[in-house]
C-alpha cells in the first residue's frame, strides 16, 4: 500500500479516536447523557448523523454498483429512499422529540412505546427490544463485513484482521463517548462522503472529455442505461410492481431505530427546519454523485478495456484517479461510511440491552453511573457478537439488510406513525400492528410460493404487504377497545407542547 494512504488513513483513524476523546469529556455522566447526549445536539449535527448512520457503505459501494450494472433504472430506490427521508423529518422528528420528552422522557424506541402505550405488562418492550437486538448484531455484523473485506482487499491485510480494525476502532469511540461520540464522528465522516461523491464522479466526467463525452460513450455501451424504466442488464421493461418495490424502501424510514433516535436528541423542535434543509441537501447531493459514480465509472472502465465487481467501482476509481494521499481520504470514505452505521447500531442495541432489559428486570433502581457502565458493557457484548458472526464469509448478509430495513419498517413504521398522530390507540392496536408488521415480513421472505414463477420478496419487496397489514391491524384493533388511563391526557399535553413550541 503507498504510503499517501497509509498516512490518510492513519489520520482519519486518530481523528476519529480523538473526536470520542473530546466527546467523553463533554457528556453528562448519566445515562440520558450516554445514551441520548442530554438531548443537546445541533441542528447540523443531527441532520449529518441521521444520514451517515443510515448511508452505509450502500451510498458507496451498493447504489453505484446498482447503476453500474441497470442504469437509471435502479435510481428509482434513490428517490424512494429521498422521498421517506423527507416525510420522516416533516411527520416523525418534530412530534417524536416532543412526545419522548412528555411520555416520562424516554429514552430508548421499546421504552417510548411502553411509556406512551402506559404498558404496565412490559410486553411491548420486551418484544420491540427483541426486535432491535437480533436484527441490528446481525446488521452491525454486515458492516463489520464489509470492513472486513475492504481491508482485504484494498489494504493487503487478511479479512481476520480488517474485521478486528473496523470493529475496534469504532467500539472505541462508542465506548468512550457514547451517543455525542457517535454523532459527532457521524458529523464528520458525513462530510467525508459528501466531498468523495463530488469528487469522485467529477473527475471521472473531466477524464471522459466532459458531460457530452461521457453520455455518448455510455450510449454506445447500451442505450438503455439511460432509460428509467427498462433494466439495462436484462434489457427488459420496469414492471408497476418492480417500481412500487422499489421506492418502497422509503417506507421503511419510518421505523428505523439508529435514525429516528437523532429525532429525540435533538437540542429543539425549533431547530428541525434547520436540520431537514442541511440533511435533504446533504442526501440529494450525495446520492446523485453516488449515481454518476456507477454510471460514469462503467464508461471509464469499459473504455480502458478491464472488467471489476460493479460494487467496487468507487474504490477502483479512487486508486486509479487520484494520488495516493487523495485515494486514502477516499477508501476513508468508504470505511466512514459503515462505521458510522456500525457505531450508531451498536449504540442503540446497547441502549436497549441497558435500559429495556437490564434496568426494566434486573436493576430497577440502578444509578445513573451503573446504568453508563452497562451500555459500555453492552457495547463491547454485541461488537464481540457482530464479529464471531462475521468469521463466517458468507454472512455479508446484503439480503439480511434488506430484510431487516423492511422488518423495521413494517414493524414499527406504522406504530411510531400512529402513535404520533391517532389518539385513542390502544396498546392492543401497538402490539398487534409491530407483531403482524414483523410476521408478514418473515412469511413473505420464507414462505415457499411463487407468482409468475418468482419468489413472494422477488416479486414485491416484502416491506409493501407488512407496511400495510400493520396499519390495517392497528386501525381495527383500536377500534375494538379504549386507551388505558391517563393515555389521551398524555396524548393532549404534547398536543399543547408541540403548539408551543
Amino acid at each position: 500500500m503507498a504510503t499517501g494512504t497509509i498516512i490518510s488513513l492513519g489520520l482519519y483513524f486518530v481523528v476519529m479516536l480523538g473526536i470520542g476523546l473530546f466527546a467523553y469529556r463533554q457528556t453528562d455522566t448519566n445515562v440520558e447523557g450516554y445514551m441520548l447526549g442530554g438531548r443537546q445536539l445541533g441542528p447540523a449535527v443531527t441532520a449529518l448523523s441521521a444520514g451517515a448512520s443510515d448511508m452505509s457503505g450502500w451510498m458507496l459501494m451498493g447504489l453505484p454498483g446498482a447503476m453500474y450494472v441497470s442504469g437509471l433504472s435502479a435510481g428509482w430506490i434513490a428517490v424512494g429512499l429521498t422521498l421517506g427521508a423527507l416525510a420522516n423529518y416533516m411527520l416523525v422528528a418534530p412530534r417524536l422529540r416532543v412526545y419522548t420528552e412528555v411520555a416520562n422522557n424516554s429514552i430508548t424506541l421499546p421504552d417510548y412505546f411502553e411509556n406512551r402505550f402506559a404498558d404496565n405488562t412490559r410486553l411491548l418492550r420486551v418484544i420491540a427490544s427483541v426486535v432491535i437486538v437480533v436484527f441490528f448484531t446481525l446488521y452491525t455484523s454486515s458492516g463489520v463485513v464489509a470492513g472486513g473485506k475492504l481491508f482485504e482487499t484494498s489494504f493487503g491485510l487478511t479479512y481476520e484482521t480488517g474485521l478486528y480494525v473496523t470493529a475496534g476502532v469504532v467500539v472505541a469511540y462508542t465506548l468512550v463517548g457514547g451517543f455525542m461520540a457517535v454523532s459527532m464522528t457521524d458529523f464528520v465522516q458525513g462530510c467525508i462522503m459528501f466531498v468523495s461523491l463530488i469528487m469522485v464522479p467529477a473527475v471521472v466526467i473531466s477524464e471522459l472529455g466532459g458531460i457530452g463525452a461521457s453520455i455518448d460513450a455510455l450510449d454506445t455501451i447500451n442505450p438503455a442505461l439511460f432509460d428509467a424504466f427498462m433494466d439495462a442488464s436484462t434489457n427488459e421493461a420496469l414492471s408497476v410492481i418492480g417500481i412500487v418495490s422499489l421506492m418502497s424502501w422509503g417506507l421503511g424510514y419510518f421505523g428505523q431505530p439508529h435514525i429516528i433516535v437523532r429525532f429525540m436528541a435533538i437540542r429543539s423542535v425549533k431547530d428541525i427546519p434547520t436540520a431537514r434543509n442541511i440533511g435533504m441537501s446533504w442526501m440529494i447531493v450525495s446520492i446523485i454523485g453516488a449515481l454518476m459514480t456507477g454510471l460514469f465509472g462503467l464508461a471509464y472502465v469499459t473504455g480502458n478495456g478491464n472488467e471489476i465487481d460493479p460494487e467496487t467501482v468507487f474504490i477502483y476509481l479512487s486508486q486509479i484517479l487520484f494520488h495516493p494521499l487523495i485515494g486514502g481520504f477516499l477508501l476513508a470514505a468508504i470505511l466512514a461510511a459503515i462505521m458510522s452505521t456500525i457505531s450508531s447500531q451498536l449504540l442503540v442495541t446497547s441502549s436497549s440491552l441497558t435500559s429495556d432489559f437490564y434496568q426494566a428486570f434486573l436493576r430497577r433502581d440502578a444509578s445513573d453511573g451503573e446504568l453508563v457502565i452497562a451500555g459500555r458493557v453492552s457495547v463491547v457484548v454485541v461488537a464481540l457478537v457482530a464479529i464471531y458472526l462475521a468469521y463466517d464469509r458468507d454472512s455479508t448478509i446484503l439480503t439480511l439488510v434488506s430484510n431487516a430495513w423492511a422488518g423495521f419498517g413494517a414493524a414499527f413504521g406504522p406504530l411510531v406513525l400512529f402513535s404520533l398522530f391517532k389518539r385513542e390507540m390502544t396498546r392492543r392496536a401497538a402490539l398487534g400492528g409491530m407483531i403482524v408488521g414483523a410476521v408478514t415480513v418473515l412469511l413473505w421472505i420464507y414462505l415457499p410460493i411463487e407468482i409468475g414463477g418468482q419468489k413472494l420478496g422477488d416479486w414485491m419487496y416484502e416491506i409493501v404487504p407488512g407496511f400495510i397489514l400493520s396499519s390495517l391491524t392497528i386501525m381495527i384493533l383500536s377500534k375494538s377497545g379504549s386507551p388505558r388511563e391517563g393515555v389521551v391526557d398524555t396524548f393532549d399535553a404534547f398536543q399543547t407542547k408541540l403548539t408551543e413550541r
